[in-house]
Order: C-alpha cells, then structure tokens, then sequence
C-alpha cells in the first residue's frame, strides 16, 4: 500500500509540473506569434530565431522530464542557430525540430491540462475506494494505479512528439563522425610530429654525435690507443642513451607495458612511476579477456596524460584512477585533488598546440574510437577526469 501510494504521489507531482509546463506553453504560442508578425514586419527579425531558442529550452526541459521518469533518455537533434540574422532565420524555419517542437506546444497544452484534471478527479476514488480495500482488506490497489498510468501517458506523448526523426538522428550522426574523424586525423598528424621530433632532436643527434665518436677512435686507435679507448667508451654510453631514447618513443607509441600485462597492469605500473600517491582500483568481473588494443591505448594514454597534468599543473600529491569495467564499455576516472581549473583552450596560431592541458589531446583519442569525456575542475580543485570507450568484450 505504501508503495502503491508512493507512487501515486510522485505521478501526481509529475502530472502537476507538466500542469504548469502547459501553463508555459500558452505563452510559448504568444511569444511565437508575435515573432511571426515582427518577423513579416522586418524590424523584428531577430526575435524570432530567439523565440525558437527559447521553445528549444522549454523541451529540452520536457525530454529530461520524460528521461527522469521513464529512465529512457529522450535524444535531442537541432541545426545550430549561428551566423547572421538570415541564416538563423533559414536555420530556425528550415530545422525540422522546429515544427516537433510546436506539435507538442500545441499538444501539451491540451494534454498537459486534461491529464491534470483526470488526475484530480481520479484521487477522490482512490481515496474512497482503495483506502479500505487495502487499509482495511489488505487487497491490491485498485485506483491508485491509474494515477502512475496516467504519468505514463503522458510521458509516452511527449517522448512521440519530443523524439527526433531517424532522418534527422542520421544526419546528426554524419556531423558526428565528421567532427570525430577531423579530430583523429588532427591528433594522428600531431602525434606524427611528435614522433619525428623526438627522433630528430633526440635518436639522431645521439646517433650523428656516435658516428663521430667511432670515426674520431678509428684515427686516433693506431697513435694513441687511450684516447681512441677514451672514444669508444663515449661512443659506448651514447649508444646506451640512443636505445634509451628509442625506447622511450616506442612507449609513446604504444606502451609495451600495456601489450604485456593487460589495461590494469599498464596502468599500476604507470602510477607507481608518477611521482604521486596514487591508489588504483578496479570495478567489474575479470574473466581473462581484453578490451581491444586500440580501446587500451586510448585509456592508457587517458591515464597517462591526467596524471601528468595533476602533478605539473594541478600541483597535486595524490590521485586515484578507477577502471570499471561493464558489459558494453571501459570507463577511466582519474581524480587528484590539485588546484583545479583545468583549461581546454587553444592559444597561439597553432591550433595544434594546446595550452598545457592536454585534454584536447585526450578528447580526439576518446573520440575517434566513439567514446566521450567528462571533466569537471571547478578553481581551486578537485579534479575529476571520466573517459567511457565503448568496448565490445
């Protein structure tokens, strides 16, 4: 019974809002009228693109409505209203969300205040009926349920008129991949670069600087056998330092770490070099198989890269990094408790060359392989850092 009416309540309370979301909606269709006539008259041409913006704000606040209550997200597909005032006129008018989005003006303002009303009437046999019958009998619910019903509907009508065509979900998905391939091949140039200056500046000088070194013993062995000795000593160290160096391009690359002892060892290995206190956990049942290297990678270097900017710009001491594993992704959360205010911002006329960060890095990465990022650094810390990768396992 207590559920039953639990539940009840928070229907009646969803019902309620969506009352005053109807409310709203009368002045919605005002305000877009009058857009439509400052827009003929032309001096107010601007208004209505504005107007559109704020239809858009009222449903997106319907989709999370629906999304809160039915535990389904409700998907939201726009065309960005940018540029001058024509081409957000040519935007607003032409973007099919629009005219969704006034469907369901116009029909929650009838369905909003007709369900409000059923609700009401509906609570007097609730209690009349299904307060003896269960307070008293002990029995189901017999009214009550109806309440929850009615939520239902309504959420069910929003969700069909909220929802996005597969023509328009489609079209959003090219703009996605679009963008997402534009960044991979950006980080894959970047990433070229800085394969090539480590070797030109590091591997080849040393290389260059042990020909020398050989060449100058090779004279000097058959004159003075010390100082050719004393050469190839210097030569000898030089080639040491050179293997160094390739070794630590080869890791850039792809960690041998990582190929070696899977995501978790990678990483644990990585932490205990950091310099921080870091503590490493891990969610979810390991059953001997690997995500996919490229999957590994993305989150190593995820790791990798939070960590670094924790200890050279967060100033921090300690981190913690999280794997959880699930059925369909990897997620990596790597939080310190720095100085926060992790930027993203690019300066400078390379737009390649990000400011400090490095998290502009870690996006193109996560979003080339379809994953996403959230980072929350509020000024003064802490720092949070969430990379999911899909993985199919």
């Amino acid at each position: 019974m207590e559920r039953a009416v639990g539940r009840a309540w928070r229907a009646t309370w969803h019902l309620v809002v969506g009352f005053g979301l109807s409310c709203a909606c009368l002045f919605l269709v005002a305000l877009f009228l009058i857009g439509l006539v400052a827009t003929a008259l032309v001096v107010g041409a601007g208004m209505l693109p504005e107007t559109v913006m704020t239809v858009r704000r009222f449903a997106g606040f319907e989709r999370r409505r629906v999304g809160a209550w039915t535990g389904v997200e409700v998907p939201e597909v726009y065309a960005p209203l940018t540029g001058t005032v024509v081409q957000r006129l040519r935007s607003a008018a032409g973007d099919p969300g629009t005219v969704r989005d006034l469907l369901w003006v116009g029909a929650q303002m009838v369905y909003g205040i007709a369900l409000f009303c059923v609700v009401l009437v509906l609570w007097v046999p609730a209690m009349v009926v299904d307060g003896p019958w269960c307070g008293v009998l002990g029995r189901t619910p017999v009214v009550l349920p109806l309440l929850t019903r009615t939520a239902d509907l309504e959420s069910a009508w929003s969700r069909a008129l909220l929802t996005p065509s597969p023509q328009a979900r489609l079209a959003r998905r090219v703009e996605q991949l679009t963008e997402t391939r534009a960044g991979a091949v950006a980080a894959h140039g970047a990433e070229l670069r800085r394969i090539e200056r480590d070797l030109h500046d590091g591997t080849q000088a040393r290389l260059v600087s042990l020909s020398m070194r050989i060449g100058l013993a090779k004279r000097a062995y058959d004159t003075d056998p010390a100082t050719g000795r004393a050469l190839l000593d210097e030569a000898q160290t030089q080639a040491e330092e050179a293997l160094t160096e390739l070794r630590h391009v080869v890791r850039g690359i792809h960690p041998p770490v990582l190929t070696d002892r899977g995501l978790e060892g990678a990483v644990r290995a990585l932490a205990a070099s950091s310099g921080l206190d870091v503590e490493v956990s891990v969610d979810g049942t390991d059953d001997g198989t690997r995500a996919p290297a490229a999957v590994e990678a993305a989150a190593y270097f995820a790791v990798a890269e939070a960590l670094t900017n924790a200890a050279k710009h967060g100033g921090a001491e300690r981190a913690s990094v999280t794997l959880t594993r699930t059925p369909r992704l990897v997620r990596v959360r790597v939080h310190d408790e720095g100085r926060g205010g992790a930027e993203e911002a690019l300066t400078g006329t390379d737009p390649e060359q990000p400011r400090g960060t490095g998290l502009i890095g870690i996006r193109r990465r996560v979003a080339a392989l379809d994953g996403s990022v959230r980072v929350t650094s509020p000024a003064g810390g802490p720092t949070d850092i969430e990379v999911e990768l899909p993985c199919a396992w």
